[in-house]
């Protein structure tokens, strides 16, 4: 078995002497028995080839050995001095770094890494930060922790709006739906809002979950008992919470999606999420009772519309529906 045999000080100066006499690594490894590629790190790592010392490289070798290990930012005070600086003026530990690498390239003491600045954050207590008046953007004091939420699948071969049938893009053929989520205090909570283009009628499906699969069975289980004629069509945002729009295609509602940042391509879904933004706010959670959000779109499809001539959404609605069953 194989042991990690680490360079002493006479291996150092040994490399020393071989630099001095300008040998390739390769002759300096010879001599100490060692590869090359050890030999190229250890004078890389402690100035290279005209500025390595033995007895500096050792000294150095056995300070980054030393256990507990000092954070990077407390090795220099000055530089824990211009962290805290700039730090108090609110910039983020990227900022930092990267300006103090770029006013200071030949200041090695003051080069420092994003990530150092953040241990050093996370490790101090939270009383000296406050004392120092020292504090991330985002306001946290620890990391994250626990494990991250899956990744949300992708959107596997959209259909875009541009392959909608040109009927959707007018309002006297009924059936063509439009949806979205409308989510809840951190992203904890959401439903699923969808509009009849025609009537404005609006449908809130509530779930237990951001899922693709809760979110396609929830658009499913709204508009499956619609008549085929009430069911031509569903726009959807550019959210991969559909990625199985090809389960909901398959019921006989084909999903187009609008390109990404387009909300004017689902303008009704737009205008009615504000109106359910009256009865769920921002930063509040959102119920996922059928009942309370049964009762919420009641309330906004009972409201008279002027592009109705103050008929209600309601009413349309189950005209479009009464027409298509007897037709």
């Amino acid at each position: 078995m194989c042991t990690r045999r680490q360079l002493t000080l006479a291996d150092r100066e040994e490399i020393s002497r071989g630099l001095a006499e300008e040998l390739t690594f390769s002759q300096i490894a010879r001599r100490i028995d060692r590869d090359p590629s050890i030999i190229s790190r250890e004078v890389r790592r402690h100035g290279g080839r005209s500025a390595y010392r033995a007895g500096r490289a050792d000294s150095s070798a056995r300070t980054g050995r030393a256990r507990p290990k000092t954070l990077a930012v407390d090795r220099c005070p000055r530089r824990r001095a211009e962290v805290a600086r700039l730090m108090r003026r609110g910039w983020s530990p990227a900022s930092i770094a990267g300006w103090l690498r770029r006013a200071h390239p030949d200041d090695q003491a003051l080069h420092v890494s994003h990530e150092a600045i953040y241990t050093w954050v996370y490790a101090q207590p939270v009383s000296s930060l406050a004392r120092e008046l020292l504090a991330l953007r985002s306001g946290r004091t620890a990391r994250r922790c626990g494990p991250r939420p899956a990744p949300m699948p992708r959107i596997k071969e959209p259909t875009y709006i541009d392959a909608r049938p040109a009927e959707a893009a007018g309002r006297a053929v009924p059936g063509h739906w439009e949806g979205d989520l409308v989510v809840g205090k951190n992203g904890k909570t959401a439903l699923v809002s969808l509009v009849e283009r025609t009537s404005r009628f609006v449908v809130l499906c509530p779930l237990t979950g951001r899922d693709s699969p809760t979110v396609t069975q929830a658009v499913i289980a709204a508009v499956g008992d619609l008549p085929a004629a009430i069911r031509r069509s569903l726009t959807w945002d550019c959210g991969s919470e559909l990625a199985l729009h090809k389960d909901v295609t398959a019921t006989g509602l084909p999903v187009y999606f609008a390109h990404p940042h387009s909300p004017w391509e689902r303008g009704s879904n737009e205008n009615a999420n504000r109106i359910i933004r009256e009865f769920f706010p921002k930063g509040v959670d959102i119920t996922a009772d059928p009942k309370y959000l049964a009762a919420v779109a009641c309330e906004i499809n009972d409201r008279p519309r002027k592009i109705h001539d103050w008929k209600k959404p309601s009413e349309i609605f189950a005209e479009l529906v009464e027409n298509a069953s007897t037709g």
